[in-house]
């Protein structure tokens, strides 16, 4: 369960709502409202959508249920069967029963449905855009290490490269060394073979 929201608190937190309803109350009085709907609270009376009857502007998001149908109070929990619009800037809207409000629990992803229930609601309805943003990164490595791999690729193909190069030099060395040894072993047996033939012809 989340930080400071034990039995102990929600029962703190009944305490004060009955004590005061004041501390409850949204720090907008449009909210829970869909953006849509702004204008059809703005008048000084309102009627409930259910037609049942009116309230005054001053009691939208009073702490105090006047319309059966809630119409009275999206932004608290006062009444069961209102609704509680969650704007989710950068994700999806959701709409909830408003007795999710300031339960201790985190049903929006703006967090706008506690804002009186002393728990911190991170905003993660930017998870989408921060996985883009992962995705991007990931795309970025991975393209740097692509680039890396086919750097070491091409370095391998020069290294196998200079091996073939030298191996062909070797064997172009050795046939050279053979072939320099042949010549002068060929030497050598001409000049023994004419150094021989000198002793003969001066004896």
């Amino acid at each position: 369960m989340e930080k400071g929201c034990n039995i102990f608190s929600i029962i703190a937190a009944c305490f004060l709502f009955v004590s005061s309803s004041a501390s409850l109350l949204p720090t907008s009085s449009f909210l829970g409202i869909h953006p849509q709907e702004e204008n059809y609270f703005k008048s000084k009376v309102i009627k409930c959508k259910d037609g049942s009857k009116s309230f005054t502007r001053d009691r939208l998001n009073d702490g105090f249920c006047d319309c059966v149908d809630g119409t009275d109070e999206p932004g608290t929990s006062a009444c069961p069967g209102g609704k509680f619009y969650c704007r989710n800037v950068g994700d999806t809207p959701q709409v909830l029963f408003s007795s999710r409000v300031n339960d201790c629990i985190c049903d929006c992803c703006d967090g706008s449905d506690e804002y009186d229930s002393g728990i911190n609601c991170p905003n993660t309805c930017f998870k989408d855009g921060n996985t883009l943003q992962k995705n991007d990164d990931y795309n970025f490595i991975r393209t740097h290490l692509v680039n890396v791999d086919a750097r070491e690729a091409s370095s391998r193909v020069s290294f196998e490269d200079l091996i073939q190069k030298l191996k062909e030099l070797k064997i172009l060395v050795v046939g050279e060394v053979i072939l320099i040894s042949c010549v002068v072993a060929f030497l050598l047996s001409r000049q023994r073979l004419w150094s021989g033939r000198r002793r003969r012809r001066f004896r």
